[in-house]
């Protein structure tokens, strides 16, 4: 009976490790792109917090920044904030509050998905936003790899 209860045990133990490997490997990569068309090549965290906080609204070459932003509540937009921020849902949400009400700006403007916002950014060399690793083509440059 010893030796069957240790077996079954085994069994769980090796079920639980197959599922975390598996849960861990799906978990999205979030990079930051821009138009392959572009001149900006690279960007640091700190100025792609700035260009997507409203803070700054041109990259360092002068040319002016659009911001596309994905979905609140999806798993790649919080963990873009959360590595190029360091805010979370609910202190990004407040921070945009007091940004309006006082007339500072005006959130990124939000597109659905990471196809939807690889097409819009491929076809604005001035456009900036954030995707899976898995869904960068040719039509978009890595910037930043938070």
């Amino acid at each position: 009976m010893g030796t069957l209860t240790i077996l079954h045990n085994g069994w769980k133990f090796t079920l639980l490790l197959a599922l975390l490997s598996i849960a861990f490997s799906a978990q999205a990569e979030v990079v930051v792109v821009v138009s392959s068309k572009s001149s900006v090549t690279s960007l640091t965290a700190e100025q792609t917090a700035k260009i997507f906080l409203g803070k700054v609204v041109t990259f360092p070459n002068g040319r002016t920044a659009f911001p596309i932003d994905q979905p609140e509540g999806s798993a790649i937009r919080d963990e873009f904030y959360s590595k190029v921020t360091h805010k979370n849902a609910s202190q990004l949400t407040a921070y945009w509050a007091k940004i309006i009400f006082t007339g500072e700006g005006r959130p990124p403007q939000l597109i659905m998905g990471d196809a939807a916002v690889r097409k819009a950014v491929a076809g604005n060399p001035n456009a900036i936003g954030y995707i899976d690793k898995s869904a960068v083509n040719r039509s978009v440059r890595v910037v930043l790899k938070p």
